[in-house]
């Protein structure tokens, strides 16, 4: 007898919570926040290939500071969870340039042309892509994260994963996003110019810093 009262409790408590759903046209159910998106600005932002110098002369030779000034992109995070998150980011090729002070802008003129025709194939290559995959990391309050963004990089028509720490901070309505990384050219099979016979050369380790500034939309 107990127990058959006790099922009928049960049975109508699942009765009342049936016809609650079905007055308010929809299933009880958790509310989760929704990402919060940003339109990525390059005119605030800063993103910097460091290209080493190598060879038997290194000492004799310049590293190189190529920025890309042009890209587009939007970035998403999720104030409370962090996820749902992602990064997407094209970069042009065409706008990349040497700024490195040692150089004279002669020697720059010289430079950005071998970089255009023979490392990055402007014509045939002219965008660099990178897409997560996955973003994860843990929030340290006050709108500041440590995150980890894997992702998908294509350059010089070749695809790699790719992992990037980044320290984001979220102020107002804008996002900024800063870290650094690094690849190997020889990965995705771009070439490097040399200088004395190829005594003086660029090292296959690519060094890269980003400051990049996202505006909510």
């Amino acid at each position: 007898m107990k127990a058959l009262k006790t099922f009928s409790a049960v049975f109508c408590g699942l009765v009342v919570v049936a016809t609650i759903e079905m007055s308010l046209g929809q299933p009880a159910s958790l509310v989760y926040p929704a990402p919060v998106r940003y339109r990525l600005d390059a005119s605030e932002s800063k993103f910097i290939a460091h290209a080493l110098r190598g060879g038997l002369l290194w000492f004799k030779g310049h590293d190189h500071l190529v920025v890309a000034r042009e890209f587009t992109g939007e970035a998403e995070i999720t104030p409370d969870s962090i996820t749902p998150a992602s990064l997407q980011l094209a970069a042009k090729t065409e706008s990349m340039g040497e700024t490195s002070s040692v150089f004279t802008e002669q020697q720059k003129q010289i430079i950005n042309k071998e970089l255009r025709e023979i490392v990055l194939l402007t014509a045939q290559y002219p965008e660099i892509v990178f897409k997560s995959t996955a973003v994860n990391g843990k929030s340290l309050g006050n709108g500041e994260y440590n995150l980890k963004l894997g992702g998908d990089l294509t350059l010089h028509g070749v695809t790699r994963h790719i992992e990037i720490p980044a320290q984001v901070t979220l102020t107002g309505n804008n996002l900024r996003a800063r870290g650094e990384f690094s690849i190997n050219r020889s990965d995705y099979k771009v070439k490097a110019t040399s200088a004395v016979h190829g005594l003086i050369r660029v090292r296959d380790k690519i060094e890269f810093t980003f400051d990049i500034v996202g505006h909510r939309y």
